[in-house]
């Protein structure tokens, strides 16, 4: 194939790639929830199938060749990924159901009857994402903005190049704060498994091209969801520009609170913290915010 065509489908996947992939994975899950396939292969074999897409694109398509992976970073990422994104969520919701829930059911509360249960999932989907998003905004800002929550947020920032995989790299309390704001308020609103399933389909899919490295042009949805180009800015070295993006899934609350950022002159840098030596592995960076002095550079 010659350097042309290349390039041609380059720019191609560039505009297509993000579009097709999460609408793609909508529509399975929504096809196999028809087929009566348990909720759980439903949501998985979408979110697998993109990851798959997304590992080929990168490889194939790196927005930076020095951000492609090595083995430590994989390794890292990996475990991270496995005990923050997988495991710790799912202790989270069971000690909900086993506690929380029991508590309002015995009390004769029903908050459930504040959700709109009678539009159809999808509708309650998007209504679910605005309000998530809305929430994780400020709480996202906060962690910028007051030293506390930075400690444990400089963990997700540490990174010195984006890739899929390090979307999950967050300290197991900083990502349980996120439960609070972006899961626990609708299990106990009683919104159904299938609505939530449509819901962590696109926050998956959404989140892995978020710290994708493809060269994606995402146009006039830069003004809507919160894409890789948006959210490398938010990484940046230079505190003024990370300061910046906070969106989760997407960008509108940034446009409206005035923190969106997507200069068009000029491409991204440097990526990670202040402080260069800052530890990059699991074991260490479950420690790192308990160590006083270790990052002063807030971002």
């Amino acid at each position: 194939m010659t350097n042309t065509s290349t390039s041609k489908i380059e720019q191609v996947i560039s505009w297509t790639a993000y579009p097709t992939v999460i609408v793609s994975g909508l529509t399975l899950n929504s096809f196999l929830l028809n087929l009566d396939y348990p909720l759980q292969i439903s949501a998985y074999i979408p979110i697998i199938l993109g990851i798959v897409i997304i590992t080929f694109l990168e490889h194939k398509f790196p927005y930076r060749k020095e951000w492609l992976p090595n083995t430590s970073d994989v390794r890292d990422d990996a475990t991270f990924m496995v005990a923050v994104q997988i495991i710790l969520p799912r202790v989270l919701s069971f000690f909900v159901a086993i506690t929380l829930l029991k508590y309002l059911k015995a009390k004769g509360l029903t908050p459930d009857e504040y959700w709109p249960h009678y539009f159809s999932p999808l509708i309650q989907a998007i209504f679910m994402v605005l309000f998530a998003d809305f929430l994780r905004y400020w709480l996202h800002r906060a962690s910028h903005e007051w030293y506390p929550l930075w400690c444990l947020h400089a963990v997700h920032h540490s990174p010195h190049k984006l890739y899929w995989v390090n979307v999950g790299r967050f300290h197991p309390i900083d990502k349980a704060l996120q439960f609070l704001f972006d899961a626990l308020p609708f299990i106990i609103l009683g919104v159904s498994e299938e609505v939530l399933a449509i819901y962590f389909v696109f926050y998956a899919i959404n989140g892995f091209f978020q710290h994708c490295n493809i060269n994606l042009r995402l146009g006039f949805l830069n003004y809507i969801i919160s894409g890789p180009e948006l959210h490398r800015w938010h990484h940046s070295f230079i505190i003024e520009e990370a300061n910046r993006n906070y969106g989760n899934n997407l960008i509108i609350w940034d446009l409206l609170f005035g923190t969106w950022f997507l200069p068009i002159n000029r491409e991204i840098e440097k990526l990670g913290l202040k402080n260069r030596q800052y530890p990059l592995d699991f074991a260490n960076q479950i420690r790192t915010p308990f160590i006083k002095g270790i990052d002063q550079d807030r971002i």
